[in-house]
């Protein structure tokens, strides 16, 4: 299967998991846990659970985008800090986040490409014109495309060189880290 393949194939996985009663957030670790070896046990897609409808509905942060970031993080993130003590310890886990490449720099590609394309990350904005008819027909459809959307982006940030994306600029950011 090619990459682009593969990228598809979590889409419309991720896309189908909506109709069958997954969260947002669930589609999409679901369709990325299920086609790629993350390394981790099957129980590991149960903490996606709380994060669906912008983290039980609060309506925060999307969460098809933190189903994306822990789908990226499930492959690239760090499982041990670097080694050694004190602030060279500080130092080199500093620079695994925000150096070049960074893995900060990897993970800021998740909602600024959602946010290029809908406008907005958080999940009471990107819904609010349903907010008197949660879940109607127009508002699952849209969710189901943010859902397919967010499901790619994972995918071919997981399967793209990491070195390669971990070195680009950042997008918005709280720091205002510019290159």
């Amino acid at each position: 299967m090619t990459k682009e393949e593969k990228i598809e194939a979590i889409r419309q996985r991720a896309r189908k998991n909506f109709s069958l009663g997954y969260n947002c957030c669930e589609c999409v670790t679901e369709a990325v846990f299920s086609l790629v070896d993350t390394g981790l046990p099957e129980e590991a897609k149960k903490m996606a659970t709380g994060f669906g409808g912008g983290i039980g509905l609060y309506g925060d942060t999307c969460g098809a985008l933190v189903g994306a970031v822990m789908a990226v993080s499930a492959v690239h993130g760090r499982s041990k800090l670097p080694e050694g003590e004190g602030k060279e310890a500080m130092l080199k886990g500093k620079e695994q986040l925000y150096g070049r490449p960074g893995l900060y720099r990897l993970f800021n590609q998740v909602p600024n490409r959602l946010k290029e394309k809908y406008g907005k990350t958080l999940c009471r904005e990107l819904t609010s014109q349903w907010h008197d008819a949660w879940l109607c027909r127009d508002h699952a459809l849209y969710c189901r495309e943010i859902i397919t959307d967010a499901a790619g982006i994972a995918a071919d940030l997981i399967l793209s060189d990491k070195n390669e994306l971990a070195s680009k600029p950042f997008g918005d950011n709280v720091e205002k880290l510019k290159d």
